[in-house]
């Protein structure tokens, strides 16, 4: 007699290895492949009517040329550039109508008239001027208060629904139905070219102009271009739009951003359903609704100009940025030599799209939207929908799947087969009565087991790697994943395989699914608390794997209704003890044999045992084993009487061999296939769900700890995804054969000996330090300082690399300006930001410094409060500030534009007056009022002492221009000695600061 056909999809060791195998890879390798692979642009240079990419990449060429922060004149020379390059587009829109340059290059505002023939107004905006504050850590903690004049350039292209009005001109209000804004910023940091940050964003912008005011396209709604200066310091120059006229038109808006260099643009914030079903149109979306949540919770502490338009301005919309790798932001690396035209299509393809459907929609966005969630599948599909669906899932599923579970389980043991947990049934019979053990308990506490003992041994790897080499997620993300998961896979395998040999069970699998969804339904418990409490969407993952993990565990109930009854079962047993004769057959259930045997065992006939006598041990052979009789040939431990007695004679031989070995008995009637449906619904939608999060929270954070962020937040944050990515194959891996689990143990130990001992960093992934230069314009002392990560003794080695530390001590210290970090500090090479007037002999140099900045303090005297005038300005600058030891109460600066109190200084007062001109070397005329203000402040005989307090600080002006060498030495020296392995980025807004003291 020959084994029947073996079921290539049965619940048995092959094709449970090869499907779950195959399965993991395909969705790994498509989730890679989807998050590392910009998609590529057309090879066609004008892949959209209006649009011309060769154009773009010639532009950003232009564009990143240069450093060109605020405070540099190669700043103005990009703003000229700019408007230039304005022109030559709407020229090309208008047939060869062209605009008289000399206008508006530099007058104070450039208005055209509206007509058929001209496409877009632009505006040369240099007349607005901002006053504002931002809040200390607390509210009641000193904050900061800013003075800024705007230079910012706008185009405003009219809609189909826009009238022919110069309402800007003329005071009226705009259109009631308003339009867009797009917005995106020219000014970079004073230590990166801006490709990314943010010129893709302002070539994509120039491209939107030119598609806009091509024949055919023009917008329904009217939208604003707003290119702005300033965005890089304190986001002055949305908050300076805020004063022009256009700022009251738009109603909803699109910022384009930059926080990496090349990849792709991930739409990180939105502010509402409406118009993030705008986003929808985009060719390549790639979204996740947890990183703005990580905004709104302030996890990520960094803002853009998103953050003015919502809170100053009131409107809907979204960020659109590039996001990795952020070793290269605000470096050297921000460059066009490290983005790509593919990353300049993939914002301009997903930018055009948003605003037509934007303009398009029938809606006015006044008023307050509602809370979405939004997620990409494989960039090719938007997920968009309202919170309240989610949370509405939600509270469905904590009802329905618990419930769904209780009444099947009730059904089960109305119909006699819940043999879950069942310890014994007891049976009637002749001889009286009899209890036969069903063994439902076995398998119950083996997944618990797996989950701890493979959960403990990430988490223990998490500390260790933290322990030895704790930066090597800066460089090796990938490293650290391959190490997890492989460690954690090769635990679950090894644990279950030993408790299914140990105490093997046809329940495991059901068991595992059952502690799953106990485990499920307290997450989702508090995700959907998040929902409803924080208005947190970023769970919704957590909601679809609960969903898949419901589905499966009813599946897996359901499989139940195909075992016998077991009070059928029982008699069979104990009729089998009663009377009946045994048979000498193949006792292959009672021998251990499993269903899963090779090829040739399935083709090898059965031994004919009648030629045997029964009782009697067949010849030993080679391949006899040692232990030959080490399992029981009966199911005799099934029952509590008469042990001697085989209970598997009352099973005849086809149900005999659909038993696995060693598994209870009764469940040769349990399907063998559902397993494979069970997978798929774990693991399809849970794992690229989860993946996409794993993967983008891992390029948002892996090289955050050169900003100060928390080492263990990257690292444990892989540990636990690889626990999400995994539990799929858990409740099926103890049916894995042995050949995957040994090889992914090689693979563990490789990457567990790579990710202790590798070093962290790389060209390719610099750690960054943070450059700034302090002279103190009264003696003449000047102080380099790098500002950088405290683990290990890579800062202190940076320094050690730079000629002039040589023999200097270093101080080191914890950094107040970037919490989390430490900075280094030695007395560095003078600055020449100021040019000099030749040294006199028996003069000390230092004394060419004092004509770098003058001020001048008046006390009034006219009045009872406290009230100083200032009077200040620095050469070759337009920034400069005043910062005071003790926090002032108001504060006013000569021709800025009226402002309330409350929103020139923040509730605990401020401890710093920064003001940026648009002219170089303008003297700033600042009238200071302190110790009367606040709630830091006291009142009564207390309030009356302060008022009689004087005010002392430090007058302070920056220099933020690196173009040319020998201007600032000590930054030359850095980027020319440090390692390979390092980058300079700006640690202030000005690169050198010089200053003098003052008391009032």
């Amino acid at each position: 007699m020959k084994r029947p056909f073996s079921n290539p999809i049965g619940f048995t060791p092959l094709p449970v290895t090869i499907i779950g195998t195959l399965i993991y890879i395909v969705l790994f390798v498509t989730l890679l492949l989807t998050h590392l692979v910009v998609p590529s642009a057309p090879k066609t240079k004008t892949p959209i009517a209006g649009v011309n990419l060769t154009e773009a990449w010639l532009d950003l060429q232009q564009i990143s040329g240069g450093f060109h922060p605020y405070n540099s004149r190669r700043n103005d020379e990009i703003r000229d550039w700019l408007l230039r390059r304005i022109d030559r587009i709407l020229a090309e829109s208008m047939k060869g109508i062209m605009f008289d340059r000399s206008r508006y290059l530099h007058d104070a505002q450039f208005r055209a008239s509206i007509t058929k023939q001209n496409p877009a107004v632009v505006f040369s905006d240099v007349s607005s001027n901002a006053t504002f504050s931002y809040e200390g850590k607390n509210p009641d903690e000193p904050g900061v208060s800013i003075y800024f004049e705007g230079t910012n350039v706008l185009v405003y292209i009219p809609g189909l629904e826009d009238d022919n009005e110069e309402w800007w001109n003329t005071g009226k209000e705009p259109p009631e139905k308003g339009g867009l804004l797009v917005n995106a910023h020219y000014d970079s940091v004073s230590t990166g070219y801006g490709a990314s940050d943010d010129g893709v964003g302002v070539v994509t912008i120039l491209q939107i102009m030119k598609y806009f005011t091509s024949k055919g396209h023009k917008p329904k709604k009217g939208i604003v271009a707003l290119f702005n200066n300033g965005e890089e310091d304190y986001l002055n120059g949305a908050q300076a739009f805020r004063k022009h006229p256009l700022s009251k038109f738009p109603k909803a808006f699109l910022n384009l951003e930059g926080a990496g260099a090349g990849g792709r643009a991930v739409m990180f914030r939105s502010t509402d359903t409406e118009v993030t079903r705008a986003y929808q149109k985009s060719k390549h979306p790639f979204a996740s609704v947890l990183s703005g949540d990580a905004f709104k919770r302030g996890i990520i502490k960094s803002e853009t100009d998103y953050r003015v338009f919502t809170e100053k301005l009131g409107l809907r919309g979204l960020d659109l940025a590039f996001f990795e790798p952020r070793a290269r932001y605000h470096t050297d690396q921000d460059d066009a030599k490290h983005t790509s035209i593919d990353s300049i299509w993939h914002m301009l393809s997903a930018a055009i799209p948003t605003l037509e459907a934007l303009s398009s929609d029938n809606q006015s966005f006044d008023g307050k939207g509602s809370d979405s969630v939004w997620f990409d599948l494989f960039g090719q599909i938007l997920a968009v929908f309202r919170l309240r669906i989610l949370f509405a899932i939600s509270i469905t599923l904590l009802i329905i799947a618990p419930l769904t579970h209780i009444i099947i389980g009730t059904v089960l043991y109305k119909v006699d087969k819940f043999y879950i947990c069942g310890r014994k049934k007891q049976v009637r019979n002749s001889e009286g009565e009899e209890s036969v053990l069903l063994h439902g308990w076995k398998g119950f506490f083996q997944y618990p087991l797996l989950i701890v003992l493979a959960s403990a041994t990430n988490v223990g790897l998490t500390f260790l790697v933290v322990k030895l080499n704790p930066c090597i997620i800066y460089s090796s993300p990938y490293a650290v994943w391959s190490m997890m998961l492989s460690a954690w896979a090769f635990v679950a395998w090894f644990v279950s395989c030993a408790a299914d040999f140990l105490r093997p069970s046809a329940l495991t699998r059901l068991y595992s699914l059952l502690w799953l969804s106990c485990i499920s339904w307290i997450i989702l418990l508090a995700v959907t608390v998040l929902e409803k409490r924080q208005h947190i969407a970023g769970g919704y993952f957590l909601v679809f794997y609960s969903a898949a993990i419901f589905l499966a565990t009813t599946i897996a109930l359901l499989e139940l209704f195909g075992l016998p009854r077991k009070s059928e079962y029982a008699e069979e047993v104990s009729s089998c003890h009663n009377g009946q004769t045994p048979s000498h057959r193949s006792q292959s259930i009672a021998s251990g044999q499993r269903l899963a045997q090779s090829s040739e065992e399935q083709q090898r006939p059965e031994t004919n045992h009648e030629e045997q006598p029964a009782g009697q041990d067949e010849e030993a052979t080679e391949t006899t084993s040692l232990l030959r009789n080490d399992r029981q040939r009966t199911f005799a431990h099934y029952r509590h009487q008469n042990p001697e007695t085989n209970e598997d004679e009352a099973i005849d031989d086809s149900k005999e061999r659909k038993v696995y070995l060693g598994e209870q008995a009764w469940s040769w009637s349990l399907p063998t296939w559902p397993w494979v449906l069970q997978f798929l619904l774990l693991s399809i939608i849970p794992i690229i769900l989860t993946g996409e999060v794993a993967l983008f929270l891992t390029s948002s954070v892996n090289q955050t700890l050169a900003d100060g962020s928390s080492i263990m937040l990257p690292h444990f944050a892989i540990a636990i995804f690889t626990i999400l990515l995994l539990v799929p194959i858990s409740p099926f891996i103890h049916r894995y054969t042995p050949h995957i689990p040994v090889f992914l143990l090689f693979i563990f130990i490789g990457t567990l000996i790579y990710n202790l001992v590798a070093f962290p960093f790389s060209a390719n992934n610099r750690l960054k330090v943070y450059f700034d230069q302090h002279v103190d314009l009264d003696t003449g002392i000047n102080t380099v300082s790098l500002t950088g990560i405290k683990e290990g003794s890579f800062l202190k080695d940076v320094v050690a690399s730079l000629p002039s530390t040589a023999g200097q001590e270093i101080s080191c210290v914890d950094s107040t300006v970037r919490v989390g970090l430490q900075q280094c500090s030695w007395h560095g090479v003078p600055p020449k930001v100021v040019p000099n007037p030749p040294p006199v002999l028996g003069i000390p140099p230092q004394f060419g410094y004092t004509d770098w900045l003058s001020f001048n303090i008046s006390r009034a005297t006219n009045t009872t409060r406290n009230e100083a005038y200032f009077t200040l300005s620095g050469k070759n600058s337009r920034a400069c500030k005043i910062e005071f030891d003790s926090p002032i109460s108001d504060f006013e600066v000569k021709g800025a534009a009226p402002e309330a109190r409350s929103e020139k200084v923040p509730k605990g007062g401020s401890k710093e007056i920064r003001l940026w001109s648009r002219t170089w070397e303008k003297p700033w005329h600042v009238k200071v009022q302190w110790g009367d203000a606040g709630p830091s402040f006291a009142v009564g005989k207390k309030k009356q002492q302060a008022r009689r307090q004087g005010l002392n600080g430090r007058v302070v002006c920056l220099w933020s221009d690196a173009n040319v060498s020998g201007i600032i030495p000590a930054l030359d020296e850095a980027w020319k000695f440090v390692p390979a392995w390092v980058a300079i980025s700006k640690a202030k807004d000005g690169l050198v600061e010089g200053s003098k003291s003052f008391l009032v």
